[in-house]
């Protein structure tokens, strides 16, 4: 273990420049070529990696050990988002309108780092490493379910990942047994009233106030119609109508999400909307359109290999770095890979007040404490050992 973490800790100024470079150069999800290429190169230097492209804009690297064993697979996402950064980084993105706002750029260069590493190790690896470098973790489909489309996950016994966690302070690493981050499902609606003067609000059927009535009624089903103990949000984040102050629209469109972690709920749910929605519309004389598209599935973890991941943390940072987080309600196709094979998702925290590193994620000033890097490369390689025995 000690000579791990002194390995780790040599890569640590690499790592940083991994992260650097790709922070300079984001590209938003399918569109990771010129990241996907970078990746590939840089694994190709490393010697000892059987690499391939499951698809246009991923990579996977694979790691045959001297003896047999069982197969390990670590994940990484690779894609940015389409946010304008304000950050004054001397790397800060040098393409308008997308930046890692998210911490992926830390997550390739982290199991880059683990790669390289490894890859000098392969004369101690009793088993196989899969490397996943994934494109397109932020937009639905997503690319998790697209890369075990392509075989990645055929004959892996194990899979793991992390996310790189502003909320939680540097030095922390976050464990969650069981469910850890929910399905992330979305729905569009469309209130069509009858458009007017808006001083003769008579002559209309008003889908402004129509819609808005639709807006409140939908918290019933979280607050009235689900069981307390239940996890589900429904949030309506989208209200667009209207073109001016005097004329009543003739529609109004909605967007939002919903979040939930049980399968038979979350199945239920666009019933239960549509139910309120026809309601109210009907009451009032409008009509509707409605769609609802379910999205990742809910990232539940495994049991024993949550375990591993835990006793990995306290070995290599001791008990106090250990935190037992409870689950939240964000969505992550790390989820994918997980209906192939048990497997275990963690959080290192990357959150610093000290150095100004306070703001969340898909926030305009997001960014990271590079330290943090280190550490889920630690987590990575120690883990890897124990995996495969």
């Amino acid at each position: 273990m000690e000579n791990l973490n002194h390995l780790a800790t040599e890569m640590k100024d690499q790592v940083i420049s991994w992260r650097r470079y790709l922070h300079e150069n984001p590209e938003l999800s399918f569109h990771e070529e010129k990241t996907a290429q970078f990746v590939y190169d840089t694994l190709s230097s490393f010697g000892n990696l059987e690499i391939t492209r499951p698809t246009k804009t991923s990579v996977m690297a694979r790691l045959i050990g001297k003896r047999p064993g069982k197969t390990l697979a670590i994940r990484a996402d690779m894609d940015a988002l389409p946010i304008q950064e304000e950050n004054t980084f001397l790397f800060a993105s040098k393409n308008p309108g997308v930046m890692h706002a998210c911490g992926h750029d830390g997550h390739t260069a982290m199991l880059l780092g683990t790669a390289k590493v490894l890859s000098e190790l392969q004369s101690s690896i009793k088993g196989e490493v899969r490397f996943f470098f994934q494109h397109a973790e932020e937009l639905y489909p997503g690319g998790g379910e697209e890369m075990v489309r392509a075989g990645v996950m055929d004959g892996v016994d194990f899979v793991i990942g992390t996310h790189l966690w502003a909320p939680l302070e540097k030095g922390k690493v976050g464990v969650v047994y069981g469910p850890m981050m929910a399905a992330p499902d979305t729905f569009w609606i469309k209130v069509k009233g009858k458009g007017g003067h808006a001083a003769l609000p008579h002559q209309t059927v008003d889908s402004i106030v129509i819609a808005a009535q639709v807006v409140t009624n939908l918290q019933h089903i979280v607050s009235r119609n689900t069981d307390p103990l239940d996890n589900l949000v429904i949030s309506v984040t989208q209200f667009i109508g209207g073109t001016t102050h005097n004329v009543i629209p003739g529609s109004v469109e909605l967007c939002g999400t919903v979040r939930s972690f049980d399968q038979k709920l979350r199945e239920s749910i666009p019933g239960k909307m549509e139910r309120v929605i026809k309601g109210v519309t009907e009451a009032h004389e409008a009509v509707y359109d409605f769609k609802y598209e379910f999205g990742y599935r809910p990232v539940i973890n495994d049991e024993e290999a949550t375990k591993v991941i835990e006793e990995t943390v306290r070995e290599v940072f001791g008990g106090e770095a250990l935190d037992l987080m409870r689950p939240n309600m964000g969505g992550e196709d790390f989820s994918a890979y997980q209906q192939k094979a048990p497997g275990a998702f963690f959080y290192v925290g990357a959150g610093n007040e000290e150095k100004g590193i306070i703001y969340p994620h898909h926030h305009a000033k997001f960014t990271i404490d590079e330290e943090a890097l280190e550490n889920g490369v630690k987590v990575f390689l120690n883990a890897t050992f124990k995996f495969l025995g």
